[in-house]
């Protein structure tokens, strides 16, 4: 079986090191000996999204996000389609804001592809920080770091995770993140994955099974190192 993750725009849509996520679920899968390809995508390439197994949209500037959202207009269909079969997609950041409705800034709108049932507002502050959350299907909490002035709503989809420690999607309800189907957006940098292997094999047992049709037992990895790094981010910021 072989794996295929698609990078759209990493030109364009690749700040505070979110390119790691790509080489984590890359060598998650390689030391298991599944076979794995990664496909970048830029603004001119066509994206067959049913050759894909997993999509990644990462963060860039705003300037950016509106070179992208033209370009996203324009695979919406396929994007929704691709959603609506259970591809297993992450989004973080800008990447996470352009699937809600819309993003709404001082004196402009950018539209979204409204894959989620969110919108986002942009603050003159920013939400900066290490954060802990606590999801409900997954045995360990969830860190990152968190540096964003959008203010994102859900609607009538269901968080990650409930805040521990930091801001979150707006400061004010505690929630970080979405999850829909196999869609998973979030705020949360660093890059996320490394630091959190037990999403990461997650999102790699979700592909596994789409591309399976049925039940898939991941191999355990020594996580050492990993947990370690995770417990102590846990109980520096968490402590009771």
């Amino acid at each position: 079986m072989k794996i295929t993750i698609g990078h759209l725009y990493p030109e364009l849509l690749n700040l505070y090191g979110d390119r790691g996520n790509i080489i984590c679920l890359s060598k998650r899968l390689q030391w298991r000996g599944i076979d794995v390809q990664v496909k970048e995508f830029g603004l001119n390439d066509d994206i067959d999204f049913s050759a894909l197994d997993i999509v990644f949209l990462g963060l860039g500037s705003d300037r950016e996000q509106y070179l992208v959202c033209s370009k996203l207009k324009e695979i919406k269909t396929d994007f929704k389609e691709y959603v609506k079969q259970d591809g297993v997609v992450i989004a973080v950041c800008g990447g996470f804001q352009l699937l809600g409705h819309y993003y709404k800034l001082s004196n402009d709108m950018v539209e979204g592809l409204s894959v989620l049932d969110i919108y986002t507002e942009r603050e003159k502050s920013r939400l900066i920080g290490n954060v802990v959350i606590k999801t409900d299907f997954l045995d360990r909490p969830v860190v990152g770091f968190e540096n964003h002035a959008g203010r994102t709503y859900i609607l009538q989809h269901k968080p990650l995770g409930t805040v521990v420690y930091g801001n979150g999607n707006n400061a004010a309800d505690k929630k970080e993140g979405v999850i829909y189907k196999n869609v998973i957006g979030t705020y949360l940098h660093g890059p996320l994955l490394p630091k959190n292997p037990h999403l990461c094999d997650y999102i790699i047992k979700k592909a596994l099974e789409r591309r399976s049709g049925g039940p898939v037992e991941l191999k355990e990895l020594d996580d050492t190192a990993e947990i370690a790094a995770n417990e102590y981010i846990v109980n520096r910021f968490c402590r009771t």
